[in-house]
C-alpha cells in the first residue's frame, strides 16, 4: 500500500488540468483573456508615462535653458511713440517704429478688458498660465482638420501670447510652442493677472498700424478707451485673430460676424447681458479713421531736423519707442508765412527767368459728347512736390482767347470728387513764354493757343476772388469765382531761418519747395558760399582792432599775383570806382575792392579767427578771396551767426527743442540761455544771467550793427527794407556768376536768412542778385512777423557816441568810440607785407602772405 500523503509533503494529487498543487495553497480562479489585457495595457501605460515623464524633462531641459528672463516684465515699458509739439502745443510730429499709446490698467475700462478676456481666453483668471481644456479642444480641431492647408487652430492662453509676442518670435513650430508653454507657467508665477492683462492689452497688434488698445481705438474709431460702446470693444477684441482679414473697410461682413461671435462669448461668460448683446449686434460697425490735427504748412523740415537732433542726444531707440514729449521752438504762423513768402519767391524768380515748360501730361478725346474727361484726368498722377492748393486740369477748350479747364475737388466735407470748370485768362499768361537754353526768350504769348492746348493737363490755382462793386468789364472778369492761374513747380529752391537772437530760439525754417519732392534740407545740410553777406566779419575785426566807421581805404583796381605766374583781378558789382571810401560807405555799397584792402590790412587769421567764432565757418582758407565769401557755410549757420550780432557780439548758438519729457512726465532736458538764482524765490523778481559767451567788443559790435542799418536805409538792401519802417540792419549777398543769392538781416528781437540758388550750382542769371532774389522773399516774411513785435531800436552799449559826420556823399550817424573822432581818417602806416597794388601794373603786384588765391571765386554784390 501506498502510504497517505500528508500536509508536508511537497504535492498534493494533480489537479483536473494534470498539475500538481503546491502543498496547504489552494487550487487558483482561472485567468481570463480579457483581465490578462488589461494587465498588459495597465503595464504598457505605465511604460509609456514612465517614459513620457523622462521625455518631458529631458525636453523641459532642453527648451528651458536658455529661455529668457520673465522678471524683466515686472518693469518692461512697451515702446511708445515720442511726440514733438510747436511752441503753440500744436503737434507737428509723431516719431515710432510702432504706433502705441501706453494705458495703465486701471485706466482701461472694464468691458475692454472683459471683452478680450471673453474672445482670447475664457480661463484666463483661473488657469496657471497653459489652458489644458483649451489644448485638447484644438488637438481635436486640428486632427478634424489635417490634410486641409488650414493653419493650426492655437489654444494660447493670453499669458502665451504675452510671452509671445515680448519674448520669443513668430515662428510656427512645436518648439516654439513648449518654449512658450514654459514661459507662460513661469510668468504667472512672476507676475499679477492685472499686470499680464495690462501688457497684452498695450503690446498686441491690432491692424492699421496700431499697436495696444488705445492706439487701435483712435485708428477704428477715433475715440479714446472711455468713449468705446460695448460693439466697438467687442470689434476690437475680434482683431487679434487676424486684424488685415478683418479690416472693416475692407471686409465688412467679416469684421462683423467675428465681432457678433464675441458678443456672444461675452455673454456667455456673463460680462454683458443677453439684451445688451442683442443690441450691440444689431449696431452697424462705423469705423471711422483717426485723422490727426492738421499739420503746420512747411513743418517737416523743422521735425525731421528734431528728429535728427533728438537721435543725437538720445539714441535712435529712446527716440522712436521712448514716450518723449518733445517742446520746440516752433512758431506755427511764422512757418506758414515763412513757407507762403519762399513758394511766392520762387515761383516768381521761377516766372521771370524759367519760362513755360510744357504741360504735365496729355489727354486725348477729352471733348465731344461721349467724352468723358473726368475719368482720364482721375487716373492722372499728381507731380511730385505740387502744393496741396493746386489742382490738375485738363484743357478743354483753347484758343485766341480764354481758355476753358476742368479738374476735379471735393465740396467741403465730402470725400467725394466732383468736376469743376474755370477759365484761364491770356492776360495772365504773360511770363509763359517759351524757354530757350534754360532761359524764357521772346514775347509774350498772344493767344493761350501758344501755351496749352486742348487735352493738355496742366496745374493750376483758383485765383483769389476780389470783386469790387466798381469793377467792370476785364477787372471784372479777372474777379470772377472760376478764374483760375497756371501754375508749374520751380526748378530753382530756396531756404529761409528765421529765430530769436535773444534766445537763439529758431521760430520758423523752409528747407526747399517741397518736403515730400526732397528731403534734404538746404537749410541745415547745403553748404553754399555765402558772397557778400559774409563781408560783415571782415568789417567787425577792423572795428575790434581800432578801426574807425569814418576811415578811408581806397576804392581802385588792384591785381594779386599768388607767385607762381597767376593773377586774380576782383572788381566791384557795379565796375567802377570811388577812390578813397570811408568804411560805412564801403560796407552799404558792398565794395569788394575796399573789403580785400580791409582783409589785407586786419590778416585774414584775425578774420578767420572773427568768422569761426560766430560759428559762420567751422574753418575756413585763410585767403583774401575768402573775405568776400569764398567759403562755405549754411543758412542755419549764417543765421546764428548774424543772431551774435544782433545780441551784442555775444556766441548764439540756434536750437530747436525748448525742452524734453520722459514718458513719465520727467524733464530730461531743457534749453535755456541763462540762469536765474532768484526764480525759487517768490519774494524777489526773477533776474536771469546771461551766461553766453561774449566773442565780440559790444562796442565794435555795435559800430558794425549801426553801419549796416545804413546797408537797409541807402545801400543795397534799401529795396529789400522799404516800407518796413522798423530799426533794420542787414546784408546782401551773391556770388561769383551769380550762383547763390543770399539775404540776411535783423531786427533787435528777430533774425532772418534767405537764400536761393540750383541744388546743382548754376548761374540764376545776370543781375541775379541777392537783393533781387532773396530780398523780396525776406520782406515779404518779416512784413508779416514785424505786424505782431513791438518797434524796438537797437541799444548802445556803453562808452560809444552816436554822432553825426559828413561821409562824402551826406550826413551819416555812426557809433564811434571814445578815442575815434567822428568823420576822421587816420593814416594807416606803411602798406604790409600782404599789400596789393593799386594800379593793376604786374610789375607791382604782391603775392599775399595768407596764401593762395582763387579767381573763380568770391562774392558781388
Amino acid at each position: 500500500m501506498t502510504a497517505p500523503l500528508t500536509a508536508g509533503d511537497p504535492l498534493l494529487p494533480p489537479s483536473p488540468e494534470g498539475k500538481p498543487h503546491r502543498a496547504g495553497k489552494p487550487a487558483p480562479r482561472r485567468r481570463s483573456i480579457v483581465g490578462r489585457l488589461i494587465g498588459a495595457l495597465f503595464g504598457l501605460l505605465t511604460l509609456v508615462l514612465i517614459v513620457g515623464a523622462i521625455a518631458g524633462y529631458a525636453a523641459y531641459m532642453r527648451f528651458s535653458a536658455d529661455l529668457p528672463d520673465v522678471e524683466g516684465l515686472r518693469n518692461y515699458q512697451p515702446p511708445v511713440m515720442s511726440r514733438v509739439y510747436a511752441g503753440d502745443a500744436r503737434p507737428i510730429a509723431e516719431l515710432a517704429t510702432e504706433r502705441r499709446i501706453f494705458v495703465p490698467y486701471a485706466a482701461i475700462p472694464d468691458m475692454v478688458k472683459h471683452a478680450f478676456v471673453s474672445a482670447e481666453d475664457q480661463n484666463f483668471w483661473i488657469h496657471r498660465g497653459v489652458d489644458p481644456v483649451a489644448i485638447v479642444r484644438a488637438g481635436l480641431t486640428d486632427l478634424a482638420q489635417y490634410g486641409q492647408g488650414r493653419r493650426p487652430v492655437g489654444a494660447s492662453t493670453i499669458t502665451q501670447q504675452v510671452a509671445k509676442n515680448m519674448l520669443l518670435d513668430n515662428q510656427v513650430s512645436l518648439a516654439r510652442k513648449a518654449k512658450e508653454a514654459i514661459l507662460a507657467i513661469r510668468i504667472e508665477g512672476a507676475l499679477s493677472k492685472e499686470r499680464i492683462l495690462e501688457l497684452y492689452l498695450n503690446e498686441i497688434y491690432l491692424g492699421l498700424q496700431s499697436y495696444g488698445v488705445a492706439a487701435a481705438g483712435q485708428a477704428y474709431f477715433n475715440k479714446s478707451l472711455d468713449q468705446l460702446t460695448i460693439a466697438e470693444a467687442a470689434f476690437l477684441a475680434a482683431l487679434p485673430k487676424a486684424p488685415n482679414n478683418l479690416n472693416p473697410f475692407r471686409y465688412p461682413d467679416a469684421a462683423r460676424a467675428r465681432r457678433d461671435y464675441v458678443l456672444d462669448r461675452m455673454a456667455e461668460d456673463h460680462a454683458i447681458t443677453p439684451a445688451q448683446a442683442t443690441a450691440a449686434k444689431a449696431e452697424p460697425i462705423a469705423p471711422s479713421l483717426f485723422r490727426r490735427p492738421e499739420p503746420v504748412p512747411g513743418a517737416d523740415w523743422f521735425a525731421e531736423e528734431v528728429r535728427r537732433r533728438l537721435i543725437e542726444r538720445f539714441g535712435p531707440e529712446t527716440t522712436t519707442q521712448g514716450g518723449l514729449m518733445v517742446r520746440t521752438s516752433l512758431d506755427p504762423a511764422l512757418q506758414e508765412t515763412a513757407e507762403r513768402a519762399v513758394h511766392d519767391g520762387l515761383i516768381a524768380y521761377d516766372r521771370r527767368m524759367g519760362g513755360w515748360r510744357g504741360p504735365v501730361a496729355h489727354l486725348d478725346a477729352v471733348t465731344g459728347p461721349r467724352a468723358d474727361w473726368t475719368g482720364a484726368l482721375g487716373q492722372a498722377t499728381r507731380p511730385t512736390g505740387m502744393p496741396a492748393s493746386w489742382k490738375l486740369a485738363v484743357v478743354l477748350d483753347s484758343g485766341d482767347g480764354d481758355a476753358k479747364l476742368g479738374w476735379l475737388d471735393r465740396a467741403p466735407g465730402s470725400q467725394v470728387l466732383e468736376p469743376r470748370q474755370g477759365t484761364l485768362l491770356l492776360s495772365d499768361t504773360g511770363w509763359a513764354r517759351a524757354p530757350h537754353d534754360g532761359k524764357p526768350s521772346g514775347p509774350a504769348p498772344r493767344k493761350l493757343g501758344d501755351v496749352v492746348h486742348v487735352g493738355d493737363v496742366v496745374m493750376v490755382e483758383p485765383a483769389p476772388v476780389a470783386v469790387t462793386p466798381a469793377a467792370k468789364g476785364r477787372a471784372a472778369m479777372a474777379a470772377r469765382a472760376d478764374r483760375v492761374l497756371l501754375r508749374q513747380i520751380p526748378l530753382v529752391q530756396g531756404a529761409l531761418v528765421s529765430l530769436d537772437p535773444t534766445t537763439g530760439r529758431v521760430l520758423a525754417m523752409v528747407g526747399g519747395w517741397s518736403f515730400d519732392a526732397s528731403q534734404f534740407n538746404r537749410a541745415t545740410q547745403a553748404s553754399r558760399q555765402p558772397g557778400s553777406s559774409f563781408k560783415p566779419f571782415v568789417y567787425l575785426t577792423a572795428l575790434e582792432q581800432g578801426i574807425s566807421p569814418s576811415q578811408r581805404f581806397l576804392d581802385a583796381p588792384l591785381v594779386i599775383d599768388n607767385g607762381a605766374g597767376q593773377r586774380w583781378r576782383p572788381n566791384n558789382y557795379e565796375m567802377d570806382f570811388s577812390g578813397p571810401t570811408p568804411l560805412r560807405i564801403a560796407l552799404e555799397k558792398s565794395l569788394n575792392l575796399v573789403t580785400i584792402r580791409v582783409a589785407d590790412l586786419v590778416g585774414m587769421e584775425a578774420v578767420a579767427q572773427t568768422a569761426i567764432a560766430f560759428h559762420e565757418v567751422d574753418n575756413m582758407p585763410r585767403v583774401l578771396p575768402a573775405a568776400i565769401g569764398a567759403v562755405d557755410t549754411t543758412v542755419l549757420r549764417e543765421a546764428g551767426a548774424y543772431a551774435g550780432l544782433a545780441a551784442g557780439g555775444r556766441e548764439v548758438i540756434p536750437s530747436f527743442i525748448d525742452s524734453v519729457q520722459d514718458r513719465d512726465g520727467h524733464v530730461v532736458w531743457r534749453a535755456g540761455p541763462g540762469e536765474c538764482e532768484t526764480c525759487a524765490d517768490p519774494a524777489t523778481a526773477p533776474q536771469l544771467q546771461d551766461t553766453r559767451e561774449q566773442i565780440a567788443d559790444p562796442q565794435s559790435d555795435f559800430q558794425l550793427v549801426t553801419m549796416m542799418q545804413g546797408v537797409m536805409q541807402r545801400g543795397t538792401g534799401a529795396a529789400v527794407g522799404a516800407g518796413l519802417n522798423r530799426a533794420l540792419a542787414g546784408k546782401t549777398g551773391t556770388t561769383q556768376d551769380f550762383t547763390d543769392a543770399w539775404f540776411a538781416g535783423f531786427t533787435p528781437d528777430l533774425v532772418t536768412v534767405v537764400w536761393v540758388g540750383f541744388d546743382a550750382p548754376n548761374s540764376l542769371g545776370n543781375n541775379q542778385t541777392g537783393a533781387a532774389v532773396a530780398g523780396p522773399i525776406w520782406h515779404d516774411f518779416m512784413a508779416v512777423a514785424l505786424k505782431s513785435r513791438p518797434s524796438l531800436q537797437f541799444q548802445a552799449p556803453s562808452g560809444v557816441t552816436l554822432a553825426p559826420w559828413n561821409t562824402g556823399s551826406g550826413q551819416s550817424i555812426d557809433a564811434f568810440k571814445p578815442d575815434q573822432v567822428p568823420g576822421a581818417s587816420a593814416p594807416l602806416g606803411a602798406r604790409p607785407a600782404t599789400a596789393v597794388s593799386t594800379d593793376g601794373a604786374p610789375e607791382t603786384a604782391r603775392p599775399p602772405a595768407s596764401g593762395g588765391v582763387d579767381s573763380g571765386m568770391g562774392g558781388l554784390y
